[in-house]
């Protein structure tokens, strides 16, 4: 971890982050678990939590943007293809939705004007 990285990263697990997991048991339960101090990135680096984002317009670090947009292009095509398989707890209609957000997000990350 440097403390001179200028650059705002994102997470390597792109839509599985913990403060995802954080926000749905504080919204169940009530119950609020701690954030980690440190994040694994998308380049590879460990930064602190608060240089981290999931916002498009706030990561500056090319390579986790490239990470990103791959991580949310896979995530589209696994959740279409999830909703369309017998038994799915999401409907095909729902699954286009999911997967059209991931897409929308994708291209966030691909557009190169941060």
């Amino acid at each position: 971890m440097s403390d001179s990285d200028p650059h705002v990263h994102v997470e390597a697990r792109v839509g599985r982050g913990d403060a995802a997991a954080r926000t749905m048991m504080a919204s169940t339960f009530g119950l609020v678990s701690e954030l980690p101090s440190v994040v694994t990135t998308g380049c590879g680096l460990r930064v602190p939590y608060a240089m981290a984002s999931a916002r498009p317009d706030r990561v500056t670090c090319l390579a986790c943007r490239a990470h990103a947009r791959r991580e949310h292009l896979r995530l589209a095509e696994e959740v279409e293809r999830l909703s369309l398989m017998l038994g799915s707890t999401i409907t095909p209609a729902q699954g286009r939705l999911a997967a059209a957000r991931h897409r929308d997000l994708a291209q966030g990350f691909s557009d190169t004007e941060s």
